[in-house]
This record gives C-alpha cells, sequence and structure tokens, in this order.
C-alpha cells in the first residue's frame, strides 16, 4: 500500500465518516461516500504533498455535489429518533436536535459544505476555499448565507426563545 495511505484511512476514517454523515444526513450513503473519495484518493496518494486532510475533503465535497445533482427528489426517506439513555428532558434535546437536523438538511448543498467543513471539520476558511475549489470570498458568501437562514428558520427561533427562558 502507498505510503501512509493505510495509516492515514485508520486515524482519519472515522472523522471522514462524520463529516460525510453530515453532508448526506444517511450513515450508509456516508459510508458510500468516504469509500469512493479513500478509492479516489488511492489513486492519487503519491501525488499528493503535504497534509492529504483538504485533498480528502475536497473529494468528499466534490463527490457529494456530484451525488447529489444526480439523486432522484421523489421520496424524502425519514428514521425515527432511537432511543438513548435516560437524560434530563431527552425530549427536549431530541426535538431540538431534529430541529437543527431539519434546519440544515434544507440548506442548497454548497452552504451545507461550508458550514460543516467549518464547524465541524475545524478547517479554516482557507481550507475550505481549496477543499472545494473556489475563491476565499465565495466561502464566506456561502457561510454567511446559510448563518442567515439558521438564525430566521422558525423552528429554530423558537429554540433560542426558549433557551432564554
Amino acid at each position: 500500500m502507498a505510503d501512509g495511505f493505510a495509516q492515514y484511512v485508520e486515524q482519519r476514517h472515522e472523522r471522514l465518516c462524520r463529516t460525510a454523515f453530515l453532508l448526506t444526513h444517511d450513515w450508509a450513503t456516508a459510508e458510500d461516500l468516504v469509500q469512493t473519495a479513500l478509492i479516489k484518493a488511492w489513486t492519487a496518494w503519491r501525488r499528493i504533498e503535504g497534509d492529504p486532510d483538504p485533498y480528502v475533503y475536497r473529494i468528499i465535497a466534490n463527490t457529494h455535489a456530484s451525488w447529489w445533482r444526480r439523486r432522484w427528489r421523489g421520496e424524502v426517506p425519514t428514521e425515527t429518533m432511537p432511543e438513548g439513555p435516560a437524560q434530563r428532558d431527552i425530549a427536549g434535546a431530541v426535538a431540538d436536535r431534529a430541529a437543527l437536523w431539519a434546519a440544515t438538511g434544507v440548506l442548497p448543498a454548497r452552504q451545507r459544505a461550508v458550514l460543516v467543513l467549518h464547524y465541524f471539520g475545524d478547517l479554516t476558511h482557507q481550507q475550505i476555499a481549496d477543499v472545494l475549489g473556489c475563491s476565499l470570498g465565495t466561502v464566506k458568501k456561502q457561510l454567511s448565507r446559510a448563518l442567515a437562514r439558521l438564525r430566521v428558520d422558525p423552528a429554530l427561533c423558537e429554540l433560542k426563545v426558549e433557551a432564554t427562558r
């Protein structure tokens, strides 16, 4: 196996899957997305210089975008929230998470990708621009628009009111 590829996959696979899950909202699709991205990264592994994360994140984002463009939108799969360990106000926590999940799910793919890479992937604006192959200004604009849409989402506005009580 190419130098360091197996070690990279071993160390980063879980984080790549979580990032892909945030983009796709489906674990099976996220795992498929990561596997596809890793296959593409494997073919170019010897040409990657420095930190491979931006290159792999870019593959994930681009592959997701191409899948998203091809996906039929006639049906929207839903899942029931699993029951977790007893916590105080578990129903409220589940409702809050579901509201946030739904709000991020309706964001355009590019805005969701920027939001996920920035807040979950801990990438800087410049790194996101490199990953997505766009300008720094585009990243900032997409992030600003995504946050603006989340701020005015009625379900999330209700969460802010309840949190201040």
